[in-house]
Formats: C-alpha cells, structure tokens, sequence
C-alpha cells in the first residue's frame, strides 16, 4: 500500500504537460478524425464502382432505345416460338461483356434454346448438350453418332431434337435419357417445333407430324422436294420452305408450302420463281414473312398463299425474319441486314456486316445476330445503329436466343457463347453502397460519444499535501 501511495502523490506533484493544441481543435479531434476516414472510404467506394463502369466503354450514358419494364420468358425452340417471330423479352444487352463460354469438339451451327434456366444446343461433334444458362456447366449431354445442325424444341420437360442421319429424337430435359426416336431415313437440317402433343420436322423430301409423347408417325407429306427450312405451325396450319435436290432440281416446284396441321393435306403452295427456300417463315397476323435465293423476302397471305409484297436485295435470304412491332427484320448474303416496313415492303434501315444465315432475334428494342465474318451483333433496333460487336473468329451461323438479359448463340469455332451483364456487378453496388451506410453510421455514433465524453467537466488535480 505504500508504494501505491507514494505513487500517487509524486503523480499528483507532476506539472500537467502543456497543451499544444487549441481547446476546440482537440475537444472535435477524434470525430474529425472520424469524419476524413469515412470520406476517404467512401471517395474510394465511388473511384472503384466508377472505374467498373468505365471498364465497359460501349455501356450508353443515355438509353439508346426505349426499354420496357422487365419479364421473364424462356426460347423453346427455334426463332422463340411455332409462329418464328424472333421476338423475345427481357431487359437487353447492352454491351458485348462475355458471361461464359463453352467448348465443343465440333462446329454449332445449331441455334439454342433456352428453358427453366437450362440452354439446350447440338454440335457437329455428334452431341446433344444441355448447360446450365448462369455459368455454362454442362450438365449433361446425349451422344447422337452424327452432327446435329438442327435446333432443339424443349416442350413440357421434353427435348426434340433431329440428326444429319435422319434421326428424331425425345430427350428428358432433365437428365438426357432418352424416352423415344424415330428414323426418318434422310438428313434432317430442319428444327422441329411442337404444337398440341405433335413434333413437325422436315428430312430429305418429306414433312413429318409425329406424336411427341411416342413418336408414332401421325401423317408424312411426300411433295417430292428438299426441306432444310423450319416449320412454323399457327392456326392449325404447317408452313415451310422448300429446296431444289438433286440433278433435275430446276424442273421441280420450290418454294413455299402450307399443309394442314391435322392430316397433312396441302393447302396452297407458292413458287419462289425456280429458287431455294432454305429460310424458314415467320407467321405473325395473318401473313408469312420468307426469304428466298431468288434474292428477294415475300410476303405472302396466309390463308391462300397470294403475294402481298416482295423486297429484292442483292443476294440470297437463307436467314428466317423476324416480327417485332409491324417491323420485319432479316438478313441477306448482300451483306446487310434489313429492317421493312410490315406492311408495304419500305425499306426502314440496313446495316451491312458480311452475310450469313443466321437469323435475326430481337428484345426490347435491340437485334441480334449473327455473321459469316465471325461477329454476333447487337443493333439498335429503330434506327439500326450499332450498338456492339463480338468477334468469335468463325462463321457464326447460329441464331441468337435471348432470354432474361442474356444473348446464347453457337460458333462454328465450336463454342457456345453467353454475353449480358455480369450478376456480380450488381452485387458489388449493393455490398459498396452497404460498406458506405456502415461508415456513416460508425461516424455518426463515434462523433456523438466522443462528444459528450470530451464536453464533460475533467476532475480538479489533488491539492499538493
């Protein structure tokens, strides 16, 4: 005790050492303090997330197109739907920010479909993949033996898809099993589609209506030509393009068909003056939208098969329009892509990129596409300005899905591709805007106790004994 004592009182004796700091200055250090450390947290939160939106240089400051407020929408099959319209929903993309890409041993000329958060794609490696649409996982994939360039139709859990062997096959969407096929005998380039519990196909000559829970045969059309074109199926009525095969291909009818849904029964046909229809149609109010290689995109009735209008371009039109907001949109080997006037063929805009067959697909306001000179583009689609380019390296063949903010499309580099807005961009805004609300209220809650602390009356020194 008398060491604590004597500890004391030669404390107590000790001078106060002097105070160099204003009375005011040093009452308001610490929450000053406080107060330059948030402002230095938060200068670096808004350097990092400006920094991350300069990282994109093709992101608008301003919209480019007017955006509807956002659905979600899946793309079952080929060009979105049975009709073809390529008409999709959902926030657009905006920039060419690669999600992910996966890697097959073979080209994908095969366009995706994408349903239930799944892609679904063939390769001409001779498989089936099904991926997981947020990172590209394969989740699993069906060997065929033979390229598949057809794209799948995913309906009530069920993938159809067709082979290059003539093969039809029924996959489970969830697993890969296989449930049924059916040989058709000849190559099958054509995308089904699935209306009604019926799977309709072109291979070789032939139009096939199979039911899709077995795959029995409902009715075949044999009208003697070639069908690599899609069909679209609306109303109760199949309708598809027709292709020249074979040496006496121009002596034969080619053109478009319209056959009855229900039995097969041709309802009219309309003759592309001697030439392929490799595109496949668009069917939207009442009217068939179809390219041709005579060089020219018609429009015919689609209740009799009479020409309502035709557009020349200057090369073939194997890409399949598509219908969004009475515009037609489609490509041409001229090198352009055209926007029409849906009802009387004027020209409203084009873009010149290299060609190809791929068709265009379009959501909220911007296309997609892609090009024989190896790039998937993204248009506005009002005025067809671009909007940003990917360079794949190959001949990109494959036509866009888009589904929930997010562009699928094949290369003949042999990838699938992804391309949106990265999730974590907007989990970083949150976790930067949740780091700065925790400084100020640290800040708050530092310079109120500190200043009551600081604004209490010290105890008077001890008297010197």
């Amino acid at each position: 005790m008398g060491v604590r004592k004597r500890f004391r009182d030669f404390r107590d004796r000790c001078p106060e050492p002097p105070d160099l700091l204003p009375t005011k200055l040093k009452r308001y250090s610490i929450p000053i303090a406080a107060v330059l450390t948030a402002t230095l947290i938060l200068s670096v939160s808004f350097f990092v997330f400006s920094s991350s939106i300069m990282s994109h240089p093709s992101l608008p400051i301003v919209p480019l197109v007017n955006v509807p407020s956002p659905t979600s929408s899946d793309w079952p099959m080929f060009h979105a739907n049975p009709a073809h319209s390529g008409a999709g929903t959902g926030n657009p993309v905006l920039t060419s920010t690669l999600l992910w890409n996966y890697t097959t041993s073979g080209e994908v000329d095969s366009s995706p479909a994408v349903v239930n958060g799944i892609v679904f794609v063939g390769s001409d490696d001779g498989n089936f993949y099904a991926l997981k649409a947020t990172n590209g996982e394969k989740l699993w994939n069906y060997s065929t033996g033979f390229q598949v360039d057809s794209s799948p139709a995913v309906v009530d859990g069920v993938v159809y898809i067709g082979d290059v062997f003539g093969n039809v096959y029924a996959l489970n969407a969830t697993n890969g099993n296989r449930l049924w096929s059916y040989p058709t005998g000849a190559g099958i380039d054509s995308c089904p589609a699935v209306v009604n519990g019926v799977v309709y196909i072109g291979s070789g000559d032939d139009i096939y209506a199979l039911n899709a829970t077995n795959g029995i045969k409902l009715w075949r059309a044999q009208p003697s030509e070639a069908f690599d074109s899609s069909p679209a199926v609306v109303n109760g009525v199949v309708y598809i393009g027709s292709d020249d095969f074979g040496p006496f291909a121009y002596l034969t009818f080619v053109g478009v068909y319209a056959f009855n849904a229900t039995n097969g029964a041709e309802l009219w046909n309309y003759a592309a003056i001697g030439n392929s229809v490799y595109s496949s149609p668009a069917v939207v109010d009442g009217v068939v939208y179809v390219g041709s290689d005579d060089d020219n995109i018609y429009a015919l009735n689609a209740t009799d098969g009479a020409r309502l209008w035709n557009y020349s371009t200057s090369g073939y039109v194997d890409s399949s329009p598509a219908f969004v907001g009475g515009i037609v949109y489609v490509g041409s080997e001229d090198g352009n892509i055209y926007a029409l006037n849906a009802t009387n063929d004027n020209k409203l805009w084009n873009y010149t990129t290299s060609g190809g067959r791929s068709s265009p697909a379009v959501a909220s306001g911007v296309l997609y596409v892609g090009s024989d000179n190896g790039n998937v583009y993204s248009l506005n689609a009002t005025s067809g300005a671009k909007l940003w380019n990917y360079t794949t390296g190959s001949e990109v063949d494959s036509s866009p899905a888009v589904v929930n903010g997010v562009v699928y499309v094949g290369s003949d580099n042999g990838n699938v591709y992804a391309f949106g807005t990265p999730s974590t961009s907007s989990n970083n805004l949150y976790i930067i805007l949740g780091v700065v609300a925790a400084v100020v209220i640290v800040t708050a809650v530092v310079f109120l106790i500190f200043r009551k602390r600081l604004k209490t009356k010290p105890k008077s020194p001890r008297p010197s004994p």
